[in-house]
């Protein structure tokens, strides 16, 4: 599938937290090298990850006063692209303005590093992470390297018979208690709504989901590539897990997970025991979605078979296959009712 209108939108390329003042840092976004550092004023800065002398991976280099200095010659870059020295020609030396890398646009926020890999990049930045700026909510963020495409990440995070299997016990016990959802296409996605959904036989929801009560809970895609998970409990609980995904190269996608919670005030407690267990329960999707490659390059691509039960699998590849090739996205307000078991 071609990428081209793919590369029209922003993607994480790091967390805030990775990117120090002195080192700078390697990243790949659809097969491209890039290195991202910090400028004199401490704003992010993505360029090309080669110096515009003699193409010396400047992620070799160091942050020195704010600017990325190659390891080759020492060629200096501010966080425009533009060479501000060349220690060769002395420190009183006039650079000519064709003097410069490749920069990318790039903003920080809601704890992430975004990149536009794309041309003419809009005024206006990324999606806001839900919840981010909100009073009484504890969050962390994971970075995940997953195997395989953009779809299979984006559908593995919202499909929920899965987790029965792969995360039996931990997330999921298979019950057979038929649940009903609704699947509605938005004009930047699609979303499922599930109704009556059975609760118990696994550790989150012993630990983190009260007995009684009516939860909500939505799986929302957002084009072009991330996904929303809320749930909501009588008494303010609720949990909302951002993942948004950044093509590494082929068959290759770093993926970035903001967890939320609202937990009573209890948030910074609850944390110690449900970000060690939301990093193994992660694990277990990396290492199935491992399995499914491994069987890909064994017997080579096959086309998808999908049935009722994967609500927003067909939604995910309809959508990026026309912002991929440059057509208009499904129409919004089609929406569908499914009975799955549980």
């Amino acid at each position: 599938m071609s990428t081209d209108g793919l590369l029209q939108h922003w993607y994480a390329v790091g967390r805030s937290t990775d990117l120090g003042h002195r080192k700078p840092l390697a990243v790949r976004l659809f097969g491209r090298a890039l290195v991202l550092f910090r400028d004199g004023d401490g704003r992010s800065a993505v360029l090309e990850d080669r110096c515009a002398h003699r193409q010396a991976p400047l992620s070799a280099g160091t942050v020195c006063a704010g600017r990325l200095q190659c390891p080759y010659h020492g060629w200096a870059y501010d966080g425009s692209g533009q060479v501000v020295q060349v220690p060769a020609l002395g420190p009183a030396a006039v650079l000519a303005g064709e003097l410069h890398g490749t920069v990318l646009p790039c903003v920080e926020q809601d704890g992430l590093i975004w990149a536009w890999p794309g041309s003419a990049a809009p005024a206006a930045g990324p999606r806001r992470i839900a919840t981010f700026d909100e009073p009484g909510w504890t969050r962390f963020t994971m970075k995940t390297r997953f195997r395989g495409s953009v779809e299979a990440c984006l559908e593995n995070f919202l499909d929920c018979p899965h987790a029965t299997f792969v995360h039996r016990g931990w997330f999921r016990t298979p019950t057979q208690q038929p649940v009903q959802a609704r699947v509605t296409m938005l004009d930047d996605g699609a979303v499922a709504e599930y109704f009556d959904e059975p609760r118990r036989g696994s550790v989150i929801w012993a630990l983190f989901a009260p007995r009684g009560g009516r939860m909500t809970h939505t799986d929302r895609f957002l084009a072009p590539a991330s996904s929303c998970v809320d749930y909501v409990f009588p008494g303010g609980l609720a949990y909302n897990i951002t993942s948004t995904c950044s093509p590494v190269q082929d068959d290759e996608v770093e993926v970035y997970t903001v967890m939320s919670f609202r937990f009573r005030g209890l948030g910074p407690l609850v944390r110690l025991v449900f970000e060690p267990l939301s990093r193994w329960i992660i694990h277990q999707d990396v290492r199935m979605l491992d399995r499914v490659a491994d069987n890909r390059r064994r017997f080579g691509p096959m086309p998808a078979r999908s049935t009722d039960a994967d609500l927003l699998g067909p939604a995910i590849w309809r959508w990026r296959a026309a912002l991929a090739a440059g057509h208009a996205p499904p129409a919004a307000g089609e929406v569908r009712d499914v009975r799955i078991f549980l």
